[in-house]
């Protein structure tokens, strides 16, 4: 193999310089005796597990005939130069390597020929380029087309994702920090044997814990403290570490220009102020990802789209974007987003020297317990305390007439706001006070005509807002979790609000009529497990109580996208007069007094819950076309219901992607002539039953409602008591081709899974040919799964758990090809009758004894 190329002006991955190296190397020893090779002597891979690993992997794609093109990317961490992707200059390079003279005067085009038919003359090569910033045109190159099977390669190390997407390399490998283990072994190594002595090595954990796994970091700072045995110095470093201070020899050259580099090659408006302000948060904190987008929103770094919901849109592709620049990771929970410490130590680096009017103070998270004065200054715009143990404000005004964000969270001791506090604070277009013991606000409040969002939820002593109607441009309010009864005076006056969260304020009892219908540009309304239940005009002009806002009100919200409410009963309206429902993207509906006792399922975007309701005579058809996902809970009459729905329904429900029923004795089984003639839910994937007691089987539910589960990929059930078997199977329900998961338990009269017939043939093919996880866990009567199926293909998850009576799995020697574990008690295990002894040590590597 032919090594052409490796373009290194600037190494930007300190892992991906070694890994560039140790590829070298190891395709040397290879094919040392070809002659072919090009030794460059580097930096040792050895010791670095995480770019070991990537190593081992790189390796293996080279050996991989259907991989072409390979991109390695990751943070920024060493660098002197950025690549000048010059075509002239990147073809030069590849010509010396090919001892091809690069004649003067010779054009692009010339010179890409020669190129092109000197490697044609190879049988393989490969071709390296590292530190690449963008997209590299390799026709221009002269670079043939590498066709599938001959073995040539190109590697390419980024900080971008979105190089490699250019590139259209065919796998990506992502470099990661080292851990907690490998940073102290580099560590030591580059600061000496001084981190063993006993009064320096507790500082010294502490020193490679803020350089949080990023290689460069810890040999800058490694080296910068070699040799030295003062605690003073050692604890200065650390310190300056935790104020995001470059003082350390080296670290603002080697650490914190090259990180800046990327900051610098941010394209997009307002690209740059929406990464410094993911610093605002604290130290290695996951953001929501919602909560940072109604910030950039407030505070004009994304433009307003048509609706707040494409804004959103547009913020998680910004979000993206920094991510594939590894200027932002995942968080640690699902839809959040944090930003690495180093790098952001290079933000608040950045953000605290700005000139484009991004200046920022920064203390959040760091344990204060009050505020100084002299903290603040006019030329701040965004100021973070969050996250503190902050008793009390500032009894002063404040001058920060630029200040645009306020972001006091976090602060439970937090009690009160004094009248002075918010006079200085004139441009504010953020406020945040969440989860403070606060019980009031001031009136001064009234001053911050710019606010666009104020949010206050889960401050559970708030119970009072002053009149909001002069913060008329406020586009979010978010009193979740607070203890208001009723909503402040003026806010029909809030005709920008877009965003308006009640969830959780269990206290409040009444919303006056007129309000909501003058919120013209309202999109989202969160009022789950709110104290205000909505009723229908007819009910609530039944019990005299006219001044109370009604369901039908919601119909004036001509923008309106997602809602969650309470009802207190089924809406009796005709569906031409709820078809205003139709346009809402997500809402969630829930009817009834225990409409929220279960948890959320599958395909929550359009959810109705039913609880504690007699459904024999109401017609839920119109609810059922609209939603995704249908829960019932302790309602009863429900097989009138089903009755109903088989009868009357003109056309099937093609919405409903997800089923629950709990808590109900109802029997299901169907009258005569009542059954469905076709299936009414073809595209149900999930099917959650809890708590059935009156339900023998499945079947019943097939044979109301005409199921056929061609697109099922769940089914859940747990403490049916009387079930004996989950599902016949007969001539319309053979195979359950989709389904992936099935759990049961605490059934205890069920003793089959699967049920043929008597006198039924038994189809050739697996009743389910997909699943891959199967979960049983107290079920003393099951002696069967299904009768003669010999294997279940797919299955990858087998956990059987107090089902003693159970002798036989479905498995065969061709399943430990895909098996990952089974769990179960031992003796179970031993006790399995198999279809061959090889079955049984194939298998039992992924055994795992509960």
């Amino acid at each position: 193999m032919e090594l052409v190329a490796s373009i290194v002006s600037g190494v930007v991955i300190e892992t991906g310089r070694v890994l560039c190296r140790s590829i070298y190397s190891k395709i040397k020893n290879t094919v040392e005796d070809s002659g072919a090779v090009e030794h460059i002597p580097g930096p040792s891979i050895r010791d670095q597990t995480p770019a070991s690993e990537s190593l081992a992997r790189t390796m293996t794609l080279l050996s991989d005939l259907k991989v072409q093109r390979i991109g390695i990317w990751g943070m920024g961490g060493i660098g002197k130069t950025t690549l000048n992707a010059n075509i002239k200059k990147i073809q030069t390079q590849i010509a010396d390597r090919l001892n091809l003279e690069a004649k003067k005067g010779e054009s692009l085009e010339r010179l890409a020929g020669r190129l092109y038919q000197r490697l044609q003359c190879e049988e393989k090569f490969l071709l390296i380029l590292d530190d690449v910033w963008e997209k590299i045109d390799l026709d221009r190159l002269g670079i043939p087309w590498l066709e599938f099977g001959t073995g040539s390669k190109i590697i390419l190390t980024t900080r971008f994702r979105d190089v490699c997407r250019y590139m259209k390399t065919d796998v990506d490998v992502k470099l990661e920090g080292l851990n907690d283990e490998e940073a102290w072994e580099l560590f030591s190594l580059n600061a000496g044997d001084v981190v063993n002595l006993e009064h320096l090595r507790p500082l010294a954990k502490a020193i490679v814990k803020e350089c949080c796994g990023l290689p460069l970091a810890i040999t800058t700072v490694g080296a910068a403290t070699r040799g030295k045995t003062m605690v003073a110095l050692w604890e200065d470093a650390l310190n300056e570490l935790r104020r995001s201070r470059p003082c350390i020899g080296g670290i603002e050259d080697e650490v914190y220009k090259p990180l800046k580099w990327s900051y610098d090659t941010l394209q997009g408006k307002n690209t740059k102020p929406c990464f410094l302000y993911c610093a605002l948060f604290p130290e290695d904190f996951s953001i929501e990802i919602k909560e940072l987008v109604q910030y950039w929103l407030a505070e004009g770094l994304i433009d307003e789209q048509e609706t707040y919901e494409d804004s959103v849109n547009r913020g998680i592709a910004l979000i993206e974007y920094m991510k594939d620049s590894c200027l932002l990771q995942d968080g640690t929970r699902e839809d959040t987003v944090k930003m690495h410490d180093i790098v952001r130590d290079v933000a608040l680096w950045i953000a605290s020297s700005s000139e484009d009017g991004c200046k920022s103070l920064v203390c959040s998270g760091m344990g204060l317990s009050d505020i100084s004065v002299d903290k603040f200054s006019n030329s701040l715009q965004r100021i973070s305390f969050m996250n503190n143990k902050i008793t009390k404000l500032p009894d002063c005004s404040i001058e920060c007439s630029k200040a645009s964000t306020l972001l006091l969270q976090g602060n439970p001791p937090l009690d009160s706001i004094p009248e002075r506090f918010f006079q200085g604070f004139g441009a504010l277009k953020v406020l945040n006070m969440s989860g403070t013991s606060i019980s009031s606000l001031p009136l001064s409040l009234l001053q911050l005509g710019d606010l666009r969002a104020l949010l206050l939820r889960y401050c559970s002593n708030l119970e009072e807002l002053p009149p909001l109607g002069g913060l008329s441009r406020l586009i979010v309010l978010d009193l979740c979790a607070t203890r208001i009864r009723e909503l402040p005076s003026g806010m029909e006056n809030l005709s920008n609000l877009r965003q308006l969260n009640l969830s959780y304020t269990k206290y409040l009892k009444t919303i006056q009529s007129g309000i909501i219908p003058r919120l013209y540009c309202l999109e989202s309304l969160d009022m789950r497990r709110c104290g205000y239940q909505l009723r229908s005009k007819e009910v609530i002009e039944e019990e005299q109580e006219e001044l109370q806002t009604s369901f039908e009100e919601l119909v004036c919200l001509e923008r309106l996208l997602v809602l969650s409410i309470r009802l207190d009963r089924i809406p009796y309206d005709s569906p031409k007069n709820l078809s205003w429902i139709n346009r809402l993207r997500r809402f969630q509906l829930y009817i009834g007094s225990q409409a929220y006792l279960l948890s959320p399922t599958g395909h929550e975007e359009r959810r109705v819950t039913i609880g504690g309701l007699d459904l024999s005579t109401k017609w839920i058809g119109w609810l059922l076309s609209n939603a995704s996902s249908f829960v019932l809970i302790s309602c009863w009459k429900l097989n009138q219901m089903l009755e109903n729905l088989a009868i009357n329904s003109v056309g099937s429900f093609a919405c409903l992607k997800s089923l629950t029923i709990a808590t109900s004795d109802s029997s299901f089984r169907p009258g005569g002539g009542c059954a469905a003639p076709y299936d009414l839910l073809p595209n149900l994937e999930e099917l959650h039953l809890e708590q059935l007691t009156s339900m023998e089987s499945i079947s019943e539910l097939v044979g109301h409602l005409g199921l056929r589960f061609l697109r099922l990929r769940l089914i859940e059930v747990t403490w049916c008591s009387n079930m004996k078997y989950l599902l016949s199977c007969h001539s319309l329900i053979q195979t359950l081709p989709n389904l992936e998961v099935i759990e049961i338990s605490s059934c205890g009269e069920l003793n089959e899974i699967f049920k043929y017939p008597s006198l039924q043939t038994i189809a050739p093919y697996p009743v389910v040919p997909n699943l891959q996880t199967l979960k049983l866990e107290n079920l003393p009567k099951l002696r069967t799964l299904c009768k003669d199926e010999k294997i279940w293909p797919r299955l990858r998850h087998v956990d059987v758990i107090k089902c003693d009576l159970l002798r036989k799995l479905p498995l065969t020697v061709q399943n430990a090809a895909n098996m990952k574990e089974i769990r179960g008690e031992a003796q179970w295990w031993n006790a399995l009758d198999w279809d061959a002894d090889t079955t049984r040590s194939s298998l039992q590597p992924y055994f795992f004894s509960s």
